[in-house]
């Protein structure tokens, strides 16, 4: 009996190693996290948006020193459609799992995405600071495997969504700083089809950054975000004997260290350059410090302005976070079985390419008081071998548009950005 109860437990294990790993098939993410890749403007700049941000949504979810940079009342609606393409090639038979070899492509569909913000500028209550909330995907994909029997109805789903609250303010008249707290919504299913259901859960997380204007053409910024747990109760049921017990499952998003610089120096002050560098602090999260070893990501865009007109571009290299020897088999205390097992579930979350571009087209007052943004990404292709057994290869697109209204009351007709510091 003590023996049938260890395998069970490993069982369990494995099921919740790929589930923890089947989160996120979504290939312009670095690791599982979106930032500000699929806004309406930064995301056409390869989501560049620390420094100086071109839509109220990076700036609420990214640097919120930079806040202040967005004068009277404003409210943008965007919205984007991510379309990943997950293929895996399983050459060995995996009995824990009940995983037979199979190759195929995922059958998820893509994921739609919506980002909601709005800012108050403070300066009309003699504050020299700016308020504002938002309603932000932070991450929602799928893994859908069903229609392979080998693979043992491998189904599972992950959306997150998180209502930040952020506040920024000038200390002088070249440096800022900013503070924002969001309450992380989150909505989780898997691993395999009839063993979990969907489950939520919340969780807070809280941002904190600077800004400064080096000289009229130059500013720096710099941001620090918390790690955000997620304990997803009772996600989880197996059998011991007649028993069945429910398991609570741990996910943490990780800790983020983010440094940017823009400067508008060229092209009679036209053209906006900027770059970003991300890193990543995977090794000290719950369950995904099992898959991913801490990760840089490097962010480059552009911004050229014609009139009403906006012409931006991006190209983004992020690190391969896999661990290429993840040597522990267990999650929270849970045997996950054997490295094989490891690495097929590795596989689930391999957002592996280093290279991205992306583009986008701004328009100014396309109806009074009202600013459009469209833009357009893509990851390319990459496969990556984990283990002896397990090839995934994975490639997306994605699209998006946002409309922001811009309204009276210290509104600025049109040009908006940055406009406290001009």
């Amino acid at each position: 009996m003590k023996n049938v109860t260890l395998r069970r437990l490993q069982i369990f294990g494995a099921f919740l190693c790929c589930l923890l790993a089947a989160q996120r098939v979504d290939a312009q993410t670095f690791g599982v996290e979106l930032h500000n890749n699929l806004m309406p403007a930064a995301g056409g700049m390869g989501g560049v948006s620390l420094a100086r941000p071109q839509d109220i949504t990076s700036g609420i979810n990214g640097n919120p020193a930079t806040l202040t940079q967005f004068s009277g009342t404003q409210f943008i609606f965007g919205t984007a459609w991510a379309e990943p393409t997950l293929n895996m090639n399983q050459t060995s038979a995996l009995p824990l799992l009940n995983v037979d070899p199979f190759s195929a492509k995922s059958s998820a569909p893509g994921v739609p995405v919506g980002n909601i913000g709005i800012t108050q500028e403070l300066r009309e209550l003699g504050l020299p600071a700016t308020f504002a909330i938002g309603f932000v995907t932070t991450s929602g994909a799928f893994a859908d495997f069903r229609h392979v029997p080998e693979s043992n109805g491998t189904n599972t789903g992950l959306a997150i969504f998180s209502v930040p609250v952020s506040f920024g303010v000038d200390l002088t008249e070249r440096l800022s700083i900013g503070a924002s707290t969001a309450l992380g919504i989150a909505f989780y299913d898997g691993p395999f089809v009839g063993v979990g259901g969907m489950t939520p859960d919340y969780a807070l997380r809280a941002s904190f950054g600077a800004n400064y204007r080096l000289t009229q053409a130059t500013t720096l910024g710099a941001y620090y975000q918390t790690k955000q747990a997620f304990q997803f109760q009772n996600a989880f049921k197996f059998g011991l004997g007649p028993i069945e017990i429910a398991r609570d499952i741990d996910l943490d998003l990780p800790q983020n260290i983010g440094i940017g610089v823009a400067n508008e120096s060229l092209m009679g002050g036209r053209l906006l350059l900027g770059v970003d560098v991300l890193y990543k602090l995977w090794d000290e999260t719950s369950s995904f410090g099992n898959y991913y070893n801490n990760q840089f990501v490097v962010q480059a865009g552009s911004q050229l302005s014609a009139g009403r007109w906006r012409f931006r571009s991006g190209y983004t290299w992020a690190e391969n976070p896999i661990d290429p020897n993840p040597l522990d088999l267990n999650i929270g205390g849970i045997p996950v079985g054997t490295l094989p097992g490891l690495a097929y579930a590795q596989g689930l979350v391999a957002v592996t390419s280093q290279h991205r571009i992306s583009g986008g087209i701004g328009v100014v007052d396309v109806l009074p008081g009202i600013d459009l943004d469209i833009m357009a990404g893509g990851m390319f292709r990459d496969s990556q071998a984990l283990g002896n057994f397990t090839t995934t290869t994975i490639e997306s697109y994605w699209i998006g548009a946002g409309m922001t209204w811009r309204f009276r009351r210290g509104s600025c007709g049109g040009a908006c950005v940055a406009d406290s510091w001009q």
